[in-house]
């Protein structure tokens, strides 16, 4: 008789083999279900990150101008200019006496190219810049920034066709010292820095300034690729920075309303800008009493909203730049008393 135990051990094991080189196999099954597993995993990769955007190109013609001895006394136009050029902007560095020689060669730059035009001057560069532009009014020509750093005292008013204007100077400067103001109707923004009270800043120093730089490349930056939109009521901007504070550039004023219940204070702290460009905006003390729909004037910041961090402010004052001015000398001149802010 024939025993069933090894007969029945023979059958498994053929089983087996048969089981693992069928494709219908529970062992062959699991593969399938891996590959399945493996292209669910390659669907929800997520797609490589799209290649960086150069930044766009700022389109924009800037035309600088040194003092007297530039070469020697002016350096910090030069400065600029590398700087700007640094970031894309067309910029060129000239003497102030070929003045009207450059204007006449940007009235040809832009009848051929209209781009927006810069124009930034120290010293007697800075009496260049207005004449610059008077020359280019002439032409029905446009100039979009006019900067101003310690002009000459004999620097003309600020023409019509300039859309904005800052003068950065030093009330009490031999050297320098031009507290230029706009013609009467003047339609632009207008704004005046008078820094003599920074007993570190002179008129040899001024114009090498690393927290003036950084906001004017910033400017001019956004001037040629955003242009800077401004809308509603301006008003002139005159100030005496104080010897503790850090300067901050703005561009003209805004008029607002007080509500109930505003003070100085709380508006300040609201737009992000110091007490003291208020009081001294609107000549009032810093613990004035304000009535519901008083007209207030806050400074407005010169970089567009969109480029701006974002605060609990109203939408035309950014953070501010912690930077003090740069010193690199002391000059021991006794400060002058501040006159009232003159209008013609």
């Amino acid at each position: 008789m024939i025993n069933p135990k090894p007969v029945m051990a023979i059958v498994f094991r053929a089983m087996l083999v048969a089981c693992v080189w069928s494709a219908g196999c529970n062992f062959t099954l699991a593969a399938p279900a891996a590959k399945q597993t493996n292209t669910a995993a390659a669907v929800a990769a997520p797609p490589p990150p799209p290649p960086e955007q150069p930044a766009p190109t700022p389109r924009v013609r800037a035309y600088l101008f040194r003092g007297a001895m530039g070469p020697i006394f002016s350096r910090g136009m030069d400065q600029l200019t590398s700087r700007l050029e640094e970031v894309g902007v067309q910029a060129d560095v000239y003497e102030f006496t070929i003045c009207r020689l450059i204007a006449a060669k940007a009235i040809r730059e832009y009848k051929k190219n209209p781009l927006p035009i810069v124009l930034i001057g120290h010293s007697m560069g800075g009496l260049c810049a207005v004449i610059f532009a008077e020359v280019l009014q002439e032409e029905n020509i446009p100039v979009n920034l006019i900067v101003a750093i310690d002009p000459a005292h004999a620097t003309g008013e600020v023409p019509r066709n300039v859309e904005r204007f800052i003068n950065i100077f030093m009330s009490d400067s031999v050297l320098g010292g031009g507290d230029v103001v706009a013609v009467p109707g003047y339609p632009g923004h207008y704004a005046s820095y008078d820094l003599k009270d920074h007993s570190e800043v002179t008129h040899i120093n001024i114009d090498k300034m690393d927290t003036i730089h950084d906001q004017l490349v910033n400017a001019v930056v956004q001037l040629g690729t955003t242009p800077m939109q401004v809308k509603g009521e301006t008003a002139p901007l005159r100030y005496v920075v104080p010897s503790d504070a850090p300067l901050e550039l703005w561009d003209s004023g805004m008029p607002l309303s007080a509500r109930a219940g505003d003070t100085l204070q709380s508006i300040a702290t609201t737009n992000n800008v110091p007490l003291w460009s208020l009081t001294q905006a609107n000549h009032l003390p810093d613990n004035a009493t304000l009535t519901a729909g008083q007209r207030i004037v806050i400074p407005r910041h010169l970089m567009p909203v969109a480029q701006q961090p974002a605060t609990t402010a109203t939408a035309t004052e950014p953070a501010k730049r912690p930077a003090t001015p740069s010193a690199r000398s002391s000059r021991g001149e006794a400060p002058a008393e501040k006159s009232s802010p003159r209008t013609r």
